[in-house]
């Protein structure tokens, strides 16, 4: 097994067909709406019917700052599931939809590795069930309704100057980050600057990621705020009439999609916000349908803790009444070593000293996520390349720390290589021993709520904004906008905003580049040093690699 790709592996699968997988959850064949032999949305009039059901316990997997040496979060997320499934616990696993931009960039796929994936792989890092491509279609015809109202004679007295609403790419082009459009004369409108960013960061996409259901969805979409008039008086998307088209757009991709593992466990996979950019969770009606479904739930946070973990807790788990039960933090032995100075090309050595150097990034993610009140394990992903003593210094470390680390190999062996963990994680998950709250009150001032990510996430010291970032958030307060939760969009390699900064480090300051008001969504989006709404390729992209073999397979995707 271990000369074959990730892609190989999933070629091999013995999938059954999707209505066998619904059938493990109770799902009736005609609620789901079938995309082929393997995929299937599940049926809205099938979601409404279940909503009395008993939850399940909800298991979040996140973990440290990601570094080139891998740490696998998708694949424990898939392993961890398949093994609380051969515990004889009837499990679910809940992940997020892959992006073309890392598919084509720099990151890969989002269907895990080894022997714990989801499947169809090459589906679901490609065009899946079209969802991306409908929120993008969504954003885009309010984009240019925009646009057409201002050329037909702009009765709403839209500021062409004060239009945030920009334009959306399942792609990452640097070259689209600022644009001019409607050059050409005349018959194509009033010349103004705009830009895109990447699908994944659009307000849409969150909006459907955090809807309940059709209704709750066209309310929030025509909640968008879309631009502002010269009196600085806000237009939202419904003065514009365009909620009810995006939401006929969108009818379909709000169904959650439901595949399998390749122990033919059931994973739904839906929506796909960036964590760094967005709130970075698959979405509630996923969860929630899972939760009705299954006594145990598995879902991830996108990158580290810092990240999606507190946006999952801040932002999903307020806005949907979610609280978890146990929290998974998945850390790697090479990840350490990477932390503790070790360069990538020289990770194969055991290196205990490097090892214990590196787990201070470990620790801070550990303290941190038991501030939300939930007992916290860690996962060592294992590689062939750890050594028993490298294992044990993780796990010492861990231990000092009040937590526990569990090694789990189910990269290599599926959900026989996740048992222990299961085990334990079903063991918290049951106790009730989990006492959630998010990290601030909603009714704390927006500023204050950043300085409290900032110094007790990040550990910063402050946060730097100046006097228009501070009156811009002062106008929100007044407007009502004061107790929406806060949406960090900075980089995910460091605690700090310098991707170079790894470990634990502390002293530094956050700088506040701009923020926008999602008020469909309901955050307030908070940007921060350089990173980009709009990612570049890297100078050799994955793309490069992608191609048809002669048997008509793809190679190169991973």
């Amino acid at each position: 097994m271990s000369f074959k790709t990730d892609i190989e592996i999933a070629r091999e699968a013995n999938k059954k067909p999707i209505q066998e997988i619904g059938a493990k959850l109770g799902i009736p064949n005609e609620h789901l709406l079938p995309y082929g032999h393997d995929k299937a949305k599940v049926g809205q009039n099938f979601i409404d019917s279940i909503q009395g059901n008993k939850k399940g316990k909800l298991i979040l997997v996140t973990a440290i700052n990601p570094t080139p040496a891998g740490e696998g979060k998708t694949t424990t997320t898939v392993g961890l599931g398949d093994g609380i499934n051969r515990l004889g616990k009837k499990a679910a696993v809940c992940i997020r939809e892959a992006s073309l931009g890392p598919c084509f960039g720099m990151k890969g796929g989002a269907a895990g590795g080894g022997l714990a994936q989801v499947v169809p792989m090459e589906e679901m890092n490609l065009h899946f069930t079209g969802d991306f491509h409908a929120i993008t279609s969504a954003h885009n015809l309010l984009s240019a309704m925009i646009d057409n109202h201002i050329y037909w004679g702009n009765a709403l007295e839209i500021d062409e100057r004060r239009i945030p609403w920009k334009r959306v790419l399942d792609m990452n082009d640097r070259a689209l980050r600022d644009t001019v459009v409607s050059l050409g004369g005349i018959a194509n409108g009033f010349p103004r600057q705009t830009g895109f960013d990447i699908t994944v960061a659009s307000e849409v996409m969150a909006i459907l990621c955090l809807s309940n259901n059709l209704v709750d969805l066209q309310k929030r979409l025509g909640d968008i705020i879309v631009a502002y008039t010269r009196n600085r008086e806000p237009v939202y998307c419904r003065d514009l009439k365009a909620d009810g088209a995006m939401t006929v757009l969108l009818k379909d991709a709000m169904q959650p999609n439901l595949v399998q593992t390749l122990e033919n466990n059931p994973a739904f996979v839906h929506g796909g916000p960036f964590a760094n950019i967005a709130h970075g969770c698959n979405s509630v009606i996923a969860t929630n349908t899972a939760l009705r479904l299954a006594d145990y739930v598995i879902t991830e946070a996108g990158f580290g803790a810092d990240l999606g973990a507190e946006k999952f807790m801040n932002i999903k788990c307020r806005k949907a009444g979610l609280a978890p039960d146990c929290i998974v933090l998945v850390a790697t032995i090479r990840a350490m070593k990477m932390n503790g100075g070790v360069a990538k090309a020289d990770l194969g050595p055991e290196n205990v000293a490097a090892v214990k150097e590196g787990c201070a990034n470990l620790g801070r993610h550990i303290a941190n996520m038991k501030s939300f009140g939930v007992p916290v394990v860690v996962a060592i992903n294992h590689f062939v390349t750890d050594t028993d003593a490298e294992v044990q210094a993780l796990k010492d470390f861990v231990s000092s720390e009040g937590a526990e680390a569990i090694l789990s190999r189910h990269w290599e062996f599926g959900g026989k290589g996740a048992e222990d963990l299961a085990k334990r994680v079903v063991e918290i998950a049951d106790s009730g021993a989990a006492n959630f709250a998010p990290l601030y009150k909603d009714g704390m001032p927006l500023f204050e709520k950043i300085e409290c990510i900032a110094k007790n996430i990040y550990h910063a010291d402050e946060v730097v904004a100046g006097s228009k970032i501070l009156d811009q958030l002062r106008l929100w307060e007044e407007a009502g906008y004061g107790h929406l939760p806060i949406c960090m969009a900075k980089t995910q390699y460091s605690f700090s905003t310098n991707p170079a900064l790894r470990g634990a480090p502390t002293g530094h300051s956050v700088p506040v580049r701009e923020v926008r008001l999602s008020a469909g969504a309901g955050f307030i989006v908070v940007v921060c040093g350089d990173v980009m709404t709009m990612p570049g390729l890297p100078r050799g992209p994955a793309a490069e690699g992608i191609m048809l073999n002669d048997a008509g397979e793809i190679d190169g995707l991973f």
